[in-house]
């Protein structure tokens, strides 16, 4: 699966849960929200204050590794 900012919270959290912890460390502590599993990560990351580009990275970076 390709993750970008326009993948919904819920459909890469269901790809891979070790996301979710990828996400909590950024500093989106509602990751298990029901309201965020509908929005995409750029969404989430504008509600949050945070830089969807990096999230992303760091995203992309957590399955690279795996």
């Amino acid at each position: 699966m390709e993750i970008t900012k326009q993948t919904k919270m819920g459909e890469m959290i269901e790809y891979d849960r070790g996301i979710a912890v990828v996400l909590m460390e950024s500093g989106m502590h509602c990751v298990g929200c029901p309201a965020s599993i509908g929005e995409s990560l750029e969404e989430a990351c504008m509600v949050h204050g945070l830089d969807a580009d990096e999230v992303l990275a760091k995203i992309n970076e957590y399955l690279a590794s795996k």
